[in-house]
């Protein structure tokens, strides 16, 4: 048999695994203990935390589709990203995102405060800057490619040769796109990381994460910092996020063909100063995603004129797409960035960043292009008639 198409992988990880019964979809494991087969003889499984076969087979199917040594499923993306962060000791130099998402921004700089090592934000698009900071000997660079939320696009080949120079890993946050439009391991990169809540579980049930290992060497110790800091996702978690997984290669065909639909009605509106979405021709990156990624993806960020007032009137009042955090479910969702998912980062990151008050993101979903297409043109005609209206607050969110 010839090497099976990644979808079919997805699809068919851990069917028929189950020797008792002959169940076509894998039994999920609830237990948070195993016995042990006799005095001093523990099973591959003997404490939940540690190991459990319904996690494991997650695990098993990330790893695959990654082209990784091993997964480690973790209980959040934040968890993920926290344990990468155990890789490095006091004095160490992260090397991240200028513009990465609030959340990881919030954490690098939360430990860094602590001492636990030391965090550095560059604009990993200008390769001048980049290099430049290769001097400071970084112990590891964190990339977001897509970034969140302005889609910008980071060339991972170019950053692992610089890596590979310095003796400096790299890690791939690959949650904007998934395995199935992109693999990093492939491109360079030593660790890709996950938030599984977002595409790879697909239905925004499930918060979890999960951290891929390109060596065996790597998949050890990443597990041992999981197990020892009691990092490790719930078995019901990994078997909810397992079953998403089945369906990734389909809703990303129909996340994209919808996100394509959108982008082509937002640029050149009046309403609108900039469109963020790699797919387009004009995009800065466009050529580069081309080359190292299978697709665009179904996330759309864009700069309205009016600023604040205008991004309040877009969003008040959609009727497809739901104002909340998060993404890459099959429903659409419409954030405001500065007041909401990168509010925990200062104002002046935020526009070191380019993340202004008049910018919007959003997650397409899977319902029809044309219902969403509609909604998206009465935001465009609301925010173009939006009085001006006082500053949005800014507050802290998760």
């Amino acid at each position: 048999m010839t090497t099976p198409d990644p979808a079919t992988t997805a699809v068919r990880t851990a069917i028929e695994s189950d020797t008792q019964h002959g169940a076509v979809v894998p039994p999920l494991y609830l237990s948070t203990n195993f016995t042990f087969s006799a005095f001093g003889e523990p099973r591959r499984y003997d404490y939940t935390r540690s190991g459990n076969p319904t996690r494991d087979a997650l695990g098993d199917a990330l790893a695959r589709l990654e082209g990784g040594a091993g997964a480690t499923v973790t209980a959040s993306g934040t968890a993920a990203v926290t344990l990468v962060c155990q890789l490095l000791k006091p004095g160490d130099l992260l090397l991240a995102p200028h513009d990465c998402y609030g959340g990881t921004y919030r954490l690098f700089e939360s430990l860094a405060s602590r001492g636990l090592f030391c965090v550095r934000f560059v604009d990993q698009t200008d390769t001048e800057s980049l290099r430049a900071a290769f001097a400071l000997r970084p112990r590891m660079v964190w990339v977001e490619t897509p970034s969140n939320p302005l889609l910008r696009i980071v060339d991972l080949e170019a950053v692992a040769a610089l890596c590979r120079r310095h003796q400096t890993l790299l890690v791939a946050d690959n949650t904007f796109l998934s395995p199935a439009l992109q693999q990093p391991l492939s491109l360079g990169a030593d660790l890709v990381v996950h938030s599984t809540t977002k595409y790879l579980n697909g239905h925004s049930d499930v918060v979890g994460g999960a951290v891929v290992a390109g060596t065996p060497e790597l998949a050890q110790e990443i597990d041992w910092w999981a197990n020892c800091l009691g990092l490790t996702g719930a078995p019901f978690d990994s078997y909810l996020t397992l079953r998403g997984v089945r369906t990734l290669h389909a809703r990303l065909r129909i996340h994209e063909e919808n996100a394509h639909a959108v982008a082509d009605l937002l640029d050149g509106h009046p309403a609108v100063a900039r469109v963020f979405y790699p797919g387009l021709a004009q995009h800065p990156g466009h050529t580069l995603a081309r080359r190292q990624q299978k697709g665009f993806g179904g996330m759309i960020s864009f700069e309205l004129r009016g600023g604040a007032s205008a991004a309040q009137a877009f969003v008040e009042g959609m009727t497809y797409f739901s104002l909340a955090e998060s993404l890459g479910g099959v429903e659409s969702l419409v954030a405001h960035p500065a007041t909401m998912t990168h509010a925990a980062m200062d104002e002046d990151a935020r526009l070191r960043a380019g993340i202004g008050d008049g910018l919007i993101r959003l997650s397409i979903g899977i319902e029809a292009a044309q219902d969403l297409v509609a909604d998206v043109a009465a935001g465009l005609e609301r925010a173009s008639s939006a009085a001006t209206r006082p500053p949005l607050a800014v507050a802290a969110a998760c």
